[in-house]
């Protein structure tokens, strides 16, 4: 499954070392700017997007004259919480459910966002095999996800407060792939996916006889932040830097990662997310 899914995970690692935070943990020298990226439901491997991570680092570095930089790629958010206690790196992607959740504890400022193809997690679907075209197709039943490890994103963002999981029937999965198998093979009477995994259905065998019968409004890009480690200045410089990091020297590795748009944000952004998340 996924075709493309490799670049990806370049794109979310252009910003990001391909090491675990275990083996990064020593401090850098004086000067270093770090860069955390959170991509939960990640795959693959970091290692590949070693090329586009040191072009796309090495450009950052420059535009925004930066001593030294380095970044961490990680898939969840208790690797990530490590990175950020032991090094307090200035600035971080991260998916949406984990901006919303880690929010309170690390005070960051929203200052951009990303948009990446295939990255996912920009609108969530319920999908069955058979009966109904709507919720009672689902509602009572077995659901497949590999999205479920976050039931309070799910239930206040995705589903907006008007489903909860309790609804369902869940059998939590651990990959993408293994969700819509489980729907395919009458394991589980629907799934819940998001937009990278609808996008594949119709290279599956057998996906031609899955329907949606629900969906979520779109959310709003993967952001970037900073933390109160980055001084004003160079926030400031760093955030009016973002758009013309895929322009020139950055435009060819931004292309090959995939990235669609790369641009400032502000809190206002998110508002409506994080007024949600907090019901």
């Amino acid at each position: 499954m996924y075709r493309c899914l490799s670049c990806v995970v370049m794109l979310i690692a252009a910003l990001a070392s391909p090491s675990c935070p275990a083996a990064r943990a020593e401090q850098g020298p004086p000067g270093l700017v770090s860069v955390l990226v959170l991509k939960e439901h990640g795959v693959g491997s970091p290692s590949l997007a070693q090329p586009y991570l040191d072009r796309f680092v090495a450009s950052a570095a420059r535009k925004n004259q930066w001593p030294s930089a380095r970044g961490q790629y990680v898939t969840n958010r208790r690797a990530a919480e490590a990175f950020l206690d032991s090094q307090q790196p200035h600035y971080a992607i991260l998916s949406l459910g984990a901006f919303l959740a880690l929010e309170e504890k690390y005070h960051y400022e929203v200052i951009g966002q990303v948009a990446v193809t295939l990255a996912g997690g920009r609108r969530y679907f319920l999908i069955s095999k058979g009966g109904a075209d709507d919720l009672d197709a689902c509602r009572g039943k077995t659901l497949a996800s590999d999205h479920v490890d976050d039931a309070r994103f799910i239930e206040k963002v995705v589903f907006g407060g008007k489903l909860l999981l309790t609804d369902f029937q869940v059998i939590q999965t651990q990959r993408p792939l293994q969700t819509i198998t489980k729907v395919l093979g009458g394991e589980a009477a629907c799934a819940l996916i998001d937009d990278a995994q609808l996008a594949e259905l119709p290279h599956l065998e057998g996906a031609q006889d899955l329907h949606e019968v629900w969906k979520s409004p779109e959310l709003p890009p993967m952001p970037v932040v900073a933390f109160p480690s980055a001084s004003k200045a160079e926030r400031q410089r760093f955030q009016e830097s973002l758009p013309a990091l895929c322009r020139n020297d950055g435009e060819a590795a931004c292309a090959e990662v995939g990235i669609v748009d790369l641009k400032t944000a502000a809190k206002a952004d998110y508002r409506a997310v994080m007024d949600a998340y907090a019901k």
